[in-house]
């Protein structure tokens, strides 16, 4: 088979990128690992390929993010070379529909409506929006179109915010707390029947309402535990580290001496942070 310039040509943008796929998908002289795949097995490498972007831009590592957007691209181009060999749609059907809907659902921008508009205001017209296509697709529930496979605390969350549209919501955060107690109860009560199944819904539910209370408060609950988790593995290298040089590890520390490990990692960082106030250096009587 004839090599295509295009694949070397570092200057064709998109057009190389799908030459470089179509040549990996090629059943006589392609990759054989690439020809095995399909949908279902490509789609966790998209989700993976994803979180690896969050995680890139959580960091600030703008050099990695350059390829970690790549990695995502080319994920894309791999569903769409797929889609394409099975007679569904190319790349530029893709590209094309997104254009079609972004430029749809701008209006603002693009048609003849005014700019000079809130952004509560965007924001309810672009739900508008959003509902009349989902009309058009026969969605008619308000929950219908809310993606099964989402992580499950960001699906709660979308849930959540669809239900609030049609008035099934709390009017305030007071009930949510209210809720939450309710929930934890449950919960106790749960575990005291050490009844498995009922212990898990129960657990379910209290984390459910959870993610009620941060949509209440304005935070978006994945973003808030990647923060968290972030967060926890810091300090707790931290402690490794600290232990490390005492010549211990976690498995021969004791708990006690764990937690006074952590509670110094977590003042000094508050300190850092500018949360408490700098340790007095005085130079005393």
């Amino acid at each position: 088979m004839a090599e295509n310039p295009l694949i070397h040509d570092t200057d064709a943008g998109i057009e190389r990128l799908l030459e470089i796929m179509r040549r990996l998908r090629d059943p006589d002289t392609g990759c054989p690992w690439d020809i095995e795949q399909d949908f279902a097995t490509i789609a966790p490498y998209t989700i993976e390929e994803a979180y690896e972007v969050a995680d890139a831009i959580e960091r600030q590592a703008w050099d990695e993010l350059k390829g970690e957007l790549g990695d995502l691209l080319f994920q894309s181009v791999f569903h769409a070379q797929m889609a394409e060999e099975a007679g569904h749609f190319t790349f530029q059907d893709v590209v094309r529909a997104m254009s079609d809907k972004m430029v749809a659902r701008h209006p603002h921008v693009f048609g003849d409506e005014s700019r000079d508009k809130s952004a509560e205001q965007q924001t309810r017209d672009w739900e508008a929006i959003k509902a009349a296509e989902r009309a058009g697709k026969e969605q008619k529930g308000a929950l219908d179109g809310v993606a099964a496979n989402l992580p499950a605390l960001l699906r709660a969350y979308k849930l959540q915010k669809r239900a609030a549209r049609v008035g099934f919501d709390w009017p305030d955060v007071s009930h949510v707390l209210d809720k939450i107690a309710e929930e934890a109860a449950e919960l106790e009560e749960a575990r005291d029947q050490m009844d498995a199944d009922a212990l898990e819904d129960e657990f379910g539910d209290l984390l459910f309402v959870i993610v009620n209370l941060g949509r209440h408060l304005g935070i978006e609950p994945e973003a808030a535990l990647r923060r968290t988790n972030a967060k926890f593995t810091r300090r707790f290298e931290q402690v490794e580290s600290r232990l490390a040089t005492r010549g211990k590890t976690p498995s021969d520390s004791t708990l006690e001496e764990m937690d006074a490990l952590w509670d110094a990692v977590k003042t000094e960082e508050h300190r850092a942070n500018g949360k408490l106030p700098p340790v007095a250096t005085g130079t005393g009587a």
